[in-house]
């Protein structure tokens, strides 16, 4: 409100002078020059305050608009930005900058119980070696167009990289089928010996499953139903995905689209993480040879 005052004195000040307005509007000369001494300092400050808003935007716009407050700022330190991270907030709110949230996730794990046991050769161990040690393979759900599209995904832990994957609008036996096809394709069909480790949906302890494992020689390793500490390395894979690529561009395209457009997404690596590292889910990555 006072600096509303000041404003008004400041443009009418030629014409009534300094002092009457002054009088009229019941202020202290002495504050309105102590505030018009200030008046370059403050342009100082806004117009700092622009070229910041402008480098969120510029990170914000590079990351496809997922990074929030902790990452923004974490980036703008990386490149050399000091600046206060209740700052960066403020400005952020201001201008209606906002990261991306995953979404309440539906359910993809429905355990058969009539299925054979399976045992667990991970033990929430995801690190390997060497390559084609350990796969790791889940689903997930991709909300597109007022429908699900659902994506199964194979993940080597050596290289911690995508090796296999299959995306359709149904969750039955052949979408992780064709994932693992996929994988063993891109490997050269040489994976016997290969654990692979999952949860314990009904589609990877399918008697079908179990024969194409079988086939490959591939072993197969289950966690416990419901508990994403049991697939970490893929439930990180998954909310780094829907985080960086997928809920920009998902929600709009229509369903006939929506198989081509989720393929050259997951195909498109995301932008690097912040140097000063947060912890944050692994960056969505494809194999060397560009074959998923």
């Amino acid at each position: 409100m006072r600096a509303r005052r000041w404003d008004f004195i400041s443009a009418h000040a030629a014409e009534f002078g300094v002092q009457r307005l002054c009088e009229v509007l019941g202020v202290a000369r002495s504050g309105y020059y102590a505030w018009q001494a200030g008046a370059r300092a403050r342009a100082d400050r806004a117009a700092a305050e622009a070229a910041l808003v402008g480098e969120i935007r510029e990170v914000h716009r590079e990351t496809r608009g997922a990074y929030g407050v902790p990452r923004v700022h974490a980036e703008l330190r990386a490149r050399g930005r000091a600046v206060n991270r209740k700052r960066i907030a403020r400005l952020m709110r201001e201008h209606g900058i906002v990261g991306r949230h995953l979404r309440k996730r539906c359910r993809t794990t429905v355990q058969d119980r009539s299925a054979p046991p399976v045992p667990d050769l991970i033990g929430r161990n995801f690190t390997a070696d060497r390559p084609d040690v350990r796969w790791v393979g889940d689903i997930t759900y991709l909300p597109v167009g007022g429908s699900w599209m659902y994506l199964a995904t194979v993940i080597e832990l050596h290289s911690r990289r995508l090796v296999g994957w299959s995306l359709a609008d149904q969750m039955r036996t052949e979408l992780v089928a064709d994932a693992l096809e996929a994988a063993v394709a891109a490997r050269g069909g040489r994976v016997e010996g290969v654990i692979f480790h999952s949860d314990r949906g009904s589609q990877y302890g399918s008697a079908e499953f179990a024969r194409l494992c079988w086939r490959y020689g591939v072993r197969r390793s289950m966690g416990k139903v419901g508990s994403s500490y049991d697939n970490a390395a893929a439930e990180s894979f998954f909310a780094s995905l829907k985080r960086e690529l997928m809920h920009g561009a998902l929600g709009r395209p229509a369903s006939g689209q929506a198989g081509r457009v989720s393929l050259d997404l997951l195909l498109q690596p995301p932008p690097p993480p912040p140097h000063a590292r947060l912890p944050q889910p692994d960056s969505v990555r494809t194999s060397d040879s560009g074959v998923p």
